[in-house]
């Protein structure tokens, strides 16, 4: 027999949560009690409805009766048998599900290959104390694989086993109460025995999002800005010329795309807190629908502290990611690693992603990569003669290398900096335009996996191009030969939580690692 038929065997099959099927079906519930209530509303206003509903003869009353109580079986059946034949399967090497009743589906994903876990509350779920599981895999656009819907403990449970096994230990796979037969309960039982009982990491927060500053940047925000241009001042311009108040009720469009934008910004970014933890950044947001993101170790290929241009009198920053197996598809909202915080927040969060910075002066390089021009702090620039090509940007465009990492610059109205582990650099591509050719520049662009971040150092000489090209493509070889992040805590299975970072008046030392 396989290690992987031997596996299948031992490891017990689990079920989700036996409501689960009517909290994924509400909304044909809910869609069926509408049409029904709006078809007695109508009769009542038309003042036919004690002759349509309560006075039908019982000929026809019995028939709409058994074929109304038949439709409300078969959504019970339907919702017992999607239960009855979901389950779901841990090893030490595999999450299984299987599902389906006419067709039947079967889904594996390797653990150590997992990228991220997410547990999401909707507010249905929460009413009821559920919550889907969510993990992504190594080459996914979306989520791989999901369990919805499980106890809230038990969710809880079953991500720190995951994170656990995919980080090298050999944890105990959990077994959800309430969920399995007796056999499967003792089978889970003995197999605890060789190995180790998973506990909730401890965590320790490093930053939130005060509501004061989350509705300022909400309203800051640029989108906001020009929703608002678009359609607020041609009414009002249009009004004060014509002289006529009916003019602004062309306004209501507006008014209510700029409150559907106020209102998404805030239900997803309401009480975000991010905090360190054993296996990885812990991200908390949500107001309806409540996300608790865990993002492990190695997982982040590339990180970039953004500043836009209305947050910069402020002090407000951005911190978003390319995590692998996230993708464009999953938007900017999971990538965000700091949704909006001070520069305090951003040093507590980047040793938590970048625990190895490769320098004995982190701080200053990101403060130096974040200000007007870098003439004498190591990074190299566009050349003045490439100005016309950028002229507003090109003394914010450049790089800086470390031994771990390569650090890129950029924007000028929004400043941004990027930094890319050498280890995570999957590919490198020199490219030079007719415009670049003549202006004696060209890019290098620092292949990623796809996301939020386009790791691009833009406009260097063609000398320094090509020496980042040779030196990028070397060290990024180098690194992954050296490093393998797929299981992360082996070495470090007795390691605490470090202290948060310090405060950027101590800019001159090196946060706790």
């Amino acid at each position: 027999m396989s290690i992987e038929s031997q596996e299948q065997y031992e490891s017990p099959w689990h079920r989700v949560h036996p409501i689960s099927p009517f909290v994924r079906g509400w909304v044909v519930v809910v869609g069926a009690i509408y049409i029904y209530s709006q078809n007695i509303l109508s009769s009542a206003l038309e003042g036919n409805l004690k002759g349509n509903v309560f006075e039908l003869p019982s000929e026809v009353l019995w028939p709409i009766m058994g074929i109304a109580f038949g439709i409300i079986a078969l959504l019970l059946v339907g919702f017992y048998l999607s239960w009855r034949f979901t389950q779901y399967q841990i090893t030490d090497d595999h999450v299984r599900t299987r599902s389906g009743i006419l067709f039947r589906q079967h889904r594996q994903a390797r653990i150590d290959r997992v990228q991220a876990i997410d547990i999401v509350q909707p507010l249905l779920a929460r009413i009821f104390g559920l919550a889907e599981l969510k993990f992504e895999v190594a080459d996914s656009g979306q989520s791989a694989m999901n369990l919805s819907y499980l106890k809230y403990s038990d969710a809880q449970t079953l991500r720190n086993t995951i994170l656990a096994r995919a980080a090298g230990l050999r944890a105990t796979a959990p077994h959800p109460s309430g969920t399995d037969d007796a056999q499967e309960t003792q089978a889970a039982s003995s197999s605890s025995s060789n190995g180790v009982e998973t506990a909730e990491a401890p965590e320790i927060v490093v930053a939130t999002t005060p509501p004061g500053r989350l509705i300022g940047s909400s309203i800051l925000n640029p989108t906001l800005l020009v929703v608002a241009l678009a359609f607020l001042i041609p009414v009002v311009i249009g009004g004060v010329l014509l002289e006529t108040p009916a003019t602004y009720v062309g306004l209501l469009p507006g008014l209510l795309s700029v409150g559907a934008i106020v209102w998404n910004e805030l239900n997803k970014g309401f009480g975000f807190t991010a905090s360190a933890s054993p296996d990885g950044l812990r991200l908390k947001y949500g107001l309806t629908e409540t996300s608790h993101q865990t993002i492990p170790p190695g997982r982040i290929q590339a990180v970039r502290v953004h500043a836009p241009l209305l947050w910069r009198p402020f002090g407000w920053y951005r911190v978003v990611a390319n995590v692998a197996g996230y993708g464009e598809e999953s938007g900017e909202q999971r990538s965000m690693l700091l949704r909006v915080g001070k520069l305090e927040d951003v040093y507590a969060v980047l040793p938590i992603v970048l625990p190895d910075p490769g320098t004995d002066r982190p701080l200053d390089l990101l403060t130096d990569g974040l200000k007007d021009s870098t003439d004498q702090t190591g990074f190299t620039q566009t050349p003045r003669s490439a100005a016309w090509l950028s002229p507003l940007a090109f003394k914010r465009q450049g790089y800086a290398s470390t031994s771990t990492s390569i650090v890129i610059r950029g924007g000028r109205l929004s400043r941004h900096l990027t930094y890319v582990p050498h280890e995570r650099t999957q590919g490198v591509l020199m490219h030079q335009g007719p415009i670049a050719r003549r202006a004696g520049v060209a890019d290098v662009e620092l292949a990623s996996t796809s996301g939020q971040i386009l790791p691009r150092v833009k406009q260097m000489s063609v000398a320094e191009a090509r020496s980042l090209f040779l030196m990028q493509a070397d060290r990024a070889a180098t690194a992954r030969r050296l490093h393998d992040r797929n299981h992360w805590l082996v070495a470090e299975q007795n390691a605490q939580i470090s202290p948060a970072p310090p405060s950027p008046q101590s800019s001159q030392e090196q946060p706790h690692e």
